[in-house]
């Protein structure tokens, strides 16, 4: 429990940290909300003022982080310029599909990448060896939205097999999650099987297949057990990047989800919409960090110690 206290604790400067990003990035990006919202609408300048008042847009820019601030300390994320809704409302309708398309690419990037490393590992030099580094070396080298185009094209556009866009089935999910998680498989596949080679060259293994322990049991009680921690603190570092990832993909098959809403209010200049999403996303990036911590503090003590005496 003070682990995970002393945890929060230095999350502190980390949370005031990501909402003076997401206020000054917005911000510095050209343009007046005002204008863009007026525009079309033939608005007099005096009309334009006029809004900016409103809106508060007429302050110094500390007086307006001031009050984002404590609209943050109120659970406030502030109202949408475009359809004067509540930003939170607007994001979380928005979330699940997100995090739908984020844990699918996750799972993918698991039930791949990890297989892949551990068979590898134990067969260092092997034909499936050879295999698994040549598709780990093209799932690091290909990004993932030119791999989307591939997968639509082949599977979409020649064999008629899958939608092209997001229809709301699963059918429709497996392009995207195949595409947007292939990458961090082979990130997976090359640090496990590494992790499994060193292990495997270990003292305590040796020994342990020395007193005729199976080796089934050296893998999975021996070198996977060590094996693991770099994994599951990889894992959590994914999802991270996999959720950022998201926002383009989103776009590429029309997804309705986070990432397309927060490219579309970037480019709209709403300015509480971004300024929540980027909070919104920076604190789940935190806390998923704190789970991992955790999980990797359970699995091995040591770490908590090595925490605590820094």
């Amino acid at each position: 429990m003070t682990f995970v206290l002393r945890r929060l604790a230095s999350m502190v400067p980390v949370l005031i940290g990501i909402t003076l990003v997401a206020f000054l990035l917005i911000h510095l990006i050209p343009g007046d909300p005002a204008k863009v919202i007026l525009f079309g609408s033939n608005a007099t300048p005096e009309q334009i003022d006029q809004l900016r008042t409103q809106l508060r847009l007429d302050q110094p820019l500390w007086r307006q982080y001031l009050d984002f601030l404590g609209q943050l300390l109120h659970g406030d994320l502030g109202t949408s310029y475009l359809t004067q809704n509540s930003v939170a409302h607007e994001l979380f309708s928005r979330a699940p599909s997100t995090l739908v398309l984020t844990a699918s690419a996750l799972l993918v990037a698991i039930a791949v990448g990890v297989p892949l490393g551990l068979v590898a590992g134990t067969r260092p030099n092997s034909a499936f060896d050879k295999v698994a580094r040549a598709v780990s070396f093209l799932g690091v080298a290909v990004p993932y939205f030119f791999l989307a185009l591939v997968m639509v094209l082949l599977f979409s556009v020649n064999l008629g097999w899958l939608p092209a866009i997001d229809d709301g089935t699963v059918a429709g999910l497996v392009i995207p999650a195949v595409s947007l998680g292939w990458g961090y498989a082979a990130i997976l596949t090359r640090l496990v099987r590494g992790r499994i080679i060193d292990e495997y060259r270990s003292e305590y293994v040796k020994s342990a297949r020395a007193r005729g322990c199976p080796e089934w049991r050296v893998l999975l009680r021996h070198a996977l057990r060590n094996s693991s921690i770099p994994a599951i603190t990889t894992i959590g570092l994914q999802f991270g990047n996999i959720l950022t990832g998201a926002a383009i993909t989103e776009v590429i098959f029309g997804r309705a989800g986070l990432g397309s809403f927060l490219a579309t209010s970037i480019t709209n200049k709403n300015i509480p919409v971004v300024q929540g999403a980027v909070v919104v996303i920076g604190i789940g990036y935190v806390l998923i960090n704190l789970v991992v911590d955790v999980i990797v503090g359970a699995v091995d003590p040591r770490t908590r110690i090595a925490v605590g005496a820094s």
